[in-house]
């Protein structure tokens, strides 16, 4: 199974490629998405959607595993990472790519055993887990590699099947 693990963003969408082959999961590709700040709200959504779609065709994943949106303190970033996340959810749709969500909750315990962990412990495990040479930069990256392990982990626990 190939997953797509997402952290959403306005500013950032990291994303990552895995692959779970029986109890082997193996690092493939990934990488973020950055978008211009100066840039209308229009283009940043469009930028977005035309990478995820890039990505989706160049990778052929099996299914998308993408970070819940959660409360914030901040409207407006909140407004951001949901127009994000509606257009990944969008391109995945147009793929008929199952898409499964997960909160930062959810991530931290299945990556760390912990649902209170800082990213820096989410990071840690995330590149020992991966046996990655470096942290994985930034956060939103590493970010997307956990979820991607969460679902790698956690999908056939929920009876998802793929």
């Amino acid at each position: 199974m190939r997953i797509l693990g997402i952290d959403p963003g306005i500013a950032r969408v990291g994303w990552a490629i895995i692959e779970r082959n029986q109890s082997v999961i193996t690092t493939r590709s990934y990488g973020c998405i950055t978008t211009n700040q100066s840039d209308e709200e229009s283009i940043r959504l469009l930028i977005i959607s035309k990478q995820t779609t890039l990505l989706i065709r160049q990778h052929k994943p099996d299914c998308i595993a993408l970070e819940k949106l959660f409360f914030a303190t901040n409207a407006k970033t909140v407004i951001g990472v949901g127009q994000a996340r509606g257009v990944i959810l969008l391109v995945g749709a147009s793929y008929s790519l199952p898409i499964f969500s997960y909160t930062p909750l959810e991530v931290k315990r299945a990556i760390t055993g912990d649902g209170h962990a800082d990213k820096l412990q989410v990071g840690r495990m995330v590149q020992m887990t991966l046996k990655l040479s470096e942290l994985p930069k930034p956060d939103d990256t590493a970010d997307a590699l956990a979820i991607a392990l969460t679902h790698a982990y956690s999908y056939k626990m929920k009876g998802k099947r793929i």
